[in-house]
């Protein structure tokens, strides 16, 4: 059954990219013990911070069905979202390891695994109505963190702002309106920390920017 635009997660079997379908059935063949579906966001819907990555990672919540969970990029999140207070326990890179989400929730701009890790821009406007749906139910959103080009640009499409008034850069912060404001860094991919392009303490330094412009 096609899912309707109005709902936050694309069904089990959503038809709407033929690359993606693609990859989830052969992932389905060769992975049968895997998630190898559209994957769900992680945390409360009454969250004011609201995390976007890209994609689930073919291993990571493509495996696990959880944002972020089973790869090097959710390593460096979880750990930072700790440190600042975003989650309480402990991450063990597994969804039943028992982390909680404090007053924040993560998503994707695109919520099922694409080929080489890689969305075309048709699967990314395929999924935004996904995510503006996301938004709509956050009553509370008061900060969106986006993990990323691709999320940026995403979000600013689901909220109806011009890309060309609001340019991506690492640590840059944007005022949407309505009290809701972005925040910008760079992916925290294991490519993104391996090159030196993102580190630990560039990663820390916006989430302190967020932590601030939520107490205020």
């Amino acid at each position: 059954m096609m899912t309707s635009p109005c709902e936050s997660l694309p069904a089990a079997d959503c038809p709407f990219c033929p690359r993606i379908v693609a990859l989830r059935e052969e992932q389905r063949s060769l992975n049968p013990q895997w998630h190898n579906a559209p994957v769900a966001s992680f945390g409360r819907a009454d969250a004011r911070l609201l995390i976007v990555g890209l994609a689930p990672g073919l291993q990571g919540a493509n495996r696990t069905g959880r944002p972020f969970t089973g790869d090097y990029a959710g390593d460096l999140l979880y750990a930072t979202l700790l440190k600042f207070g975003f989650a309480r326990g402990r991450y063990a890179a597994r969804p039943d390891d028992g982390l909680v989400l404090a007053d924040c929730r993560i998503t994707n701009a695109v919520r099922c695994v694409p080929p080489q890790n890689k969305p075309i821009g048709a699967e990314i406007a395929a999924c935004r109505s996904f995510l503006k749906s996301e938004l709509a139910a956050m009553t509370k959103l008061s900060a969106l963190l986006a993990l990323g080009r691709i999320a940026h640009d995403s979000i600013l499409g689901a909220v109806g702002q011009r890309r060309a008034n609001h340019s991506f850069g690492h640590g840059t912060e944007h005022d949407l309106g309505g009290g809701l404001r972005l925040f910008d860094s760079y992916h925290c991919s294991r490519y993104n920390t391996n090159t030196g392009r993102l580190t630990a303490a560039m990663f820390e330094q916006v989430f302190s920017q967020i932590r601030d412009y939520l107490r205020a």
